[in-house]
């Protein structure tokens, strides 16, 4: 018979990262269960940008300090995390002006670099950008992007390091709960005793979060990545951008090439929903980059992607036990936000598995927000920028 100390339910970032942060705290009799191959879901399909600005403390205290882990990645698993600094402008318009101010202040209290700049100050650093007299600019300029198949794939291959064992084509069947308490996690071929089962299965967690009585009313929602290739003699490089006025993320990659991101879409089944992108949005999103960026009317398209953000009802992650089910816990519903943030919150949850966070106060990313009304809030319409 099969036992494990835990077994974490899914093989992204969040849960590779979490089997790592266990198994530095000597939890090393755990098994990683994974439906495909490692990071084949949301986390492969990440845009990978690091930022730090949000309207609330916890989130944008769990950015920063992931930030610091992502710089010192290959130092505590042995493989790069693939950081760029780029620098991140966050571009607001007149009616966002007073949020972007407010959650400045916050961030700087927090001890992020961040500033608000001027349209002159966006011209020296970024004279690719075309910029407004009534829009309002913040700047970071540590932020950037990661490589999210290495930082899961480090995480994985560290903890393997250390005992624990991963399981790539194996999808999970059930959760046997007795009483109310976790028995076991089954497979088409295995029943492995476990009184821990962490599920961090990405837009497959709603299902099996039913199928033993919870409901977070999660909402897979597909977000398109359009690819494309910048004319290097008048687009060299720019930095990341959170274009709030055109509705569009945009980063650089290698291979001169600018990856943005743009549009949610409700209601995708995470089984079959189109994993392209819509020409119709292609075309829109090159006008609306050229309106930032007026030297990437040249550019061209090089394709792109589409990955699925889980949302939940504040499209905020609930990171929390699961209440009259012992040994049940769930890392999920990070709407577009969990790549970014995952180094911070595996140590969390690593944290809370073995005994109470420490390292940043996850609290009120609980479960029971929803049914006490204590939701998160964003100071911005656009959602995903929470």
């Amino acid at each position: 018979m099969a036992t494990a100390d835990a077994v974490i339910i899914g093989g992204g970032v969040m849960g590779c990262g979490m089997l790592y942060n266990l198994a530095t705290r000597g939890v090393t009799n755990t098994v990683l269960l994974e439906k495909d191959v490692l990071a084949s879901g949301s986390t492969s399909k990440s845009q990978a940008i690091l930022r730090m600005h949000y309207s609330n403390e916890v989130t944008t205290d769990l950015a920063w300090k992931s930030l610091e882990l992502f710089k010192n990645f290959e130092d505590m698993t042995g493989m790069p995390s693939g950081y760029t600094q780029t620098g991140y402008f966050l571009i607001v318009d007149q009616e966002n002006r007073a949020a972007l101010r407010e959650n400045v202040a916050m961030q700087k209290r927090i001890g992020v670099d961040t500033d608000i700049v001027t349209v002159e100050d966006v011209r020296d650093i970024a004279p690719m950008l075309a910029t407004a007299d009534n829009e309002a600019y913040a700047y970071e300029p540590q932020s950037g992007y990661a490589d999210p198949y290495s930082v899961t794939t480090g995480y994985a291959n560290a903890a393997r390091e250390l005992g624990a064992q991963v399981r790539s084509g194996t999808p999970v069947t059930g959760i046997d709960i007795d009483g109310d308490r976790v028995r076991a996690v089954l497979t088409a071929d295995e029943r492995i005793e476990t009184d821990i089962a962490v599920i961090a299965a990405g837009p497959w967690s709603g299902p099996l979060l039913k199928s033993v009585g919870v409901d977070l009313h999660l909402q897979p929602v597909r977000h398109q990545v359009v690819m494309l290739r910048r004319p290097q003699d008048i687009v060299p490089d720019h930095p990341i951008i959170g274009d709030v006025v055109n509705d569009l993320s945009a980063r650089p990659d290698t291979g001169n090439l600018t990856l943005v991101g743009v549009g949610e879409e409700d209601h995708s089944d995470p089984d079959t929903y189109n994993q392209g992108v819509d020409m119709p949005m292609v075309e829109k999103t090159f006008d609306a980059l050229v309106n930032r960026m007026p030297g990437m009317s040249q550019a061209l398209f090089r394709g792109g992607w589409s990955g699925l953000f889980t949302t939940t009802p504040d499209w905020h992650p609930v990171l929390d036990r699961i209440d009259g089910i012992d040994g049940l816990y769930c890392a999920v519903g990070f709407s577009g936000h969990g790549f970014k943030l995952s180094p911070m919150i595996t140590q969390a949850m690593a944290e809370m598995i073995t005994g109470e966070p420490t390292s940043v106060d996850i609290s009120m990313l609980d479960l029971k927000r929803f049914e006490e009304g204590r939701l998160m809030k964003s100071r911005y319409s656009m959602q995903v920028l929470a």
